[in-house]
């Protein structure tokens, strides 16, 4: 199963750099001169990203709104390419998840694109369906009998055998067959209803897996797809700043905007593993990761996390997998946050599109309350 990019470019220089870095790491490019080309395929045709060349903005923006409409598409990662008259707010506004700046040098846009690559495959790996017919219950103030229609990590569709819930947010109760003849896995997974398809027919979106309810369905599903496939290795960082609520990290190959990841540090006998969101990305230097506290589970993990890393401090590598695109963005402001006191956090949302240095200056300053604590 080939990763696929959709280029739209008119820089034979960038064109050529850019079939070389995606061709050694194994993606896909189909190359669109103009706008217009661009939005027919984007309509009729699944890729996993979409890089546009924002030599003319509006063109630029024109297609990465095509993308959002396309029903196919609409989850696709949108990478901005930028002269320096553009920069990264200019790449941003335009609705990019990541930004890179020309010219692009082959090995520096390789680096980018290995984490970019890494997320692709796991947004992939989320979308991916399995066709399956079990019973489930839908529990909100009122319980709503359902069955499934096909499962993926990310969620599922289903039709409701019952009265159908006009509540939004639900829990979802089923048990998965494992593969030994008899045996269920028990699962009581929060989501929302994303989408109808008819008067008895939905699709859901899970919210909030806990590890083990991931790990379980990811299990599952790898066992039930016909072609598996592996997860690239996780992208090793170092931690420049670290918050309650949040961390900078330093790496060459940071993951784009709204990518959801999981952050682990091991020690000699134990692991410590938390979930967050990269509100800040930096290429070729680092990124800025919300943890992920909206659960009693998840503010566990990230306070246990944070004091692992405080304890290792001086010699503290961050392990970090992408998990997806987070979609909350589009659902709420930004602004909307599990950490409203945290200075760290308050950074990454005011300066996320101000020049690296101006953010690392900022970002100095706001360390010193930190260090004191």
């Amino acid at each position: 199963m080939n990763l696929k990019t959709l280029l739209l470019s008119s820089d034979d220089t960038t064109v050529r750099v850019l079939r070389r870095v995606l061709s050694d790491l194994e993606i896909g490019i189909e190359h669109c001169l103009n706008s217009d080309a661009a939005i027919r395929r984007i309509t009729r045709q699944r890729f996993e990203a979409i890089i546009v060349d924002a030599v003319n903005c509006s063109d630029a923006g024109g297609v990465l709104r095509a993308t959002k409409a396309a029903p196919v598409n609409k989850r696709a990662l949108a990478i901005v390419l930028v002269e320096s008259s553009i920069g990264l707010k200019g790449g941003f506004e335009l609705g990019a998840h990541f930004v890179l700046h020309k010219p692009l040098a082959v090995e520096r846009a390789k680096a980018s694109f290995r984490a970019v690559r890494a997320l692709m495959k796991s947004e992939r790996r989320l979308q991916l369906r399995v066709p399956i017919d079990l019973p489930i219950t839908c529990i909100g103030n009122s319980r709503y009998p359902a069955r499934t229609i096909d499962l993926c990590e990310g969620g599922m569709a289903i039709r409701f055998t019952g009265r159908k819930s006009r509540e939004n947010q639900l829990r979802f109760a089923l048990e998965l067959p494992s593969l030994e003849k008899g045996v269920y896995e028990k699962l009581e997974i929060p989501g929302e209803l994303a989408w109808q398809g008819g008067e008895d027919r939905v699709g859901v979106r899970f919210k909030d897996l806990t590890d083990g309810q991931r790990s379980a369905l990811r299990k599952w599903i790898g066992a039930h797809l016909p072609e598996p496939e592996a997860d690239d290795p996780p992208i090793v960082c170092r931690v420049k700043n670290l918050s309650d609520g949040a961390c900078y990290l330093t790496t060459s190959s940071p993951f784009p905007k709204q990518s959801r990841v999981i952050l682990s540090l091991s020690t000699s006998d134990h692991e410590t593993r938390a979930c967050g969101v990269v509100r800040v990305t930096h290429p070729e230097f680092g990124m800025g990761i919300e943890f992920k506290r909206t659960t009693p589970e998840q503010k566990k993990e990230a306070h246990l996390l944070v004091d692992a890393i405080r304890a290792a401090i001086e010699s503290a590598e961050l392990q970090v997998h992408p998990d997806g695109l987070d979609s909350s963005h589009d659902e709420k402001p930004p602004a909307a946050s599990a950490n409203p006191d945290d200075a760290l956090v308050h950074l990454f949302q005011d300066q996320a599109q101000v020049s690296i240095e101006v953010f690392l200056e900022q970002m100095q300053q706001s360390r010193q309350p930190q260090e004191s604590r």
